[in-house]
């Protein structure tokens, strides 16, 4: 039997995670650490905390398992639905009265979950935006969690996860699979691509390119302050001049990062990095 953490064990569980991830458990958190902990000692066979913190140190794929196992994955089709018609409204409008039909929009989902973000996306934009041919838009969905990102390019979903489609938009794009799950159809599922990401590992980030649009929405919740200024410097690095954040409802780019401007959309508040075209 695995015996009980010490309050010192924890707390150096907690530094290499953040280390790690960004997220900060506090205290509240307690029995969620302490219960995905010991799944993960079980699963190596580790005898005590110091043995497994040994083990992380040389075993890559276990540190990606266990960050696999502190990642929250809750999401749905057509989440925050406002700040999808602001994208197809407001954002888009903007950023290609610049540019030529054809040209590239690149739109970032990070994190992405199990895809349905980045989905939701391609499905709306296919919907609602009648200028969706007219450009080249590639859509990338990014996850720190490679669990996440193998369900997401499976493409198989449950009712709740397409619980607030349209019936409409479920039969045109959503096929049958086996217990009571969807498969997205394949142009669609193929429209998106999927990337390992973490949004603490600025040089890492460099390799994703520069976006137009990045939705980036619930994560920073699990940050604290400091993590929170790496994640608002990454994100604006990855932001083309000119380029949009989509945050969370609850999120706030403000007080974090006064490089952003604060821009009110009929739909949706955002934020916007400086510079672009005239």
């Amino acid at each position: 039997m695995i015996p009980p953490f010490t309050d010192i064990e924890l707390d150096r569980f907690r530094d290499h995670l953040y280390r790690q991830t960004g997220m900060w458990f506090g205290e509240t958190k307690r029995y969620y650490i302490e219960r995905r902990l010991d799944e993960r000692l079980a699963a190596t066979g580790a005898a005590d905390l110091g043995d497994y913190l040994a083990h992380l140190r040389t075993d890559p794929g276990e540190r990606q398992a266990l960050v696999n196992a502190f990642t929250v994955n809750e999401t749905y089709f057509y989440r925050e639905e406002h700040q999808l018609t602001c994208l197809g409204r407001s954002l888009l409008p903007d950023l290609v009265a610049t540019r030529r039909a054809g040209d590239k929009v690149r739109i970032w989902s990070m994190p992405c979950s199990t895809g349905e973000e980045a989905y939701s996306i391609a499905l709306w934009l296919l919907e609602n935006w009648r200028m969706v041919d007219a450009y080249n838009i590639e859509i990338v969905g990014s996850d720190i969690d490679t669990q996440a990102l193998e369900a997401a390019r499976a493409g198989l979903f449950g009712e709740r996860s397409l619980a607030r489609l349209p019936q409409s938009v479920r039969d045109a794009y959503f096929e049958p699979a086996r217990r009571h799950r969807w498969k997205i159809i394949d142009d669609l599922r193929e429209s998106v691509t999927f990337t390992a990401a973490n949004l603490m590992d600025g040089p890492g980030l460099r390799d994703q390119g520069t976006f137009d649009v990045i939705f980036c929405r619930n994560v920073l919740i699990y940050f604290d302050d400091a993590s929170r200024a790496v994640a608002a410097r990454n994100l604006y690095d990855r932001l083309s001049p000119g380029g949009y954040l989509c945050l969370g409802h609850t999120e706030s780019m403000s007080r974090i990062d006064d490089r952003f401007l604060v821009r009110r959309f009929e739909d949706a508040v955002v934020f916007q990095r400086p510079g672009g075209p005239a």
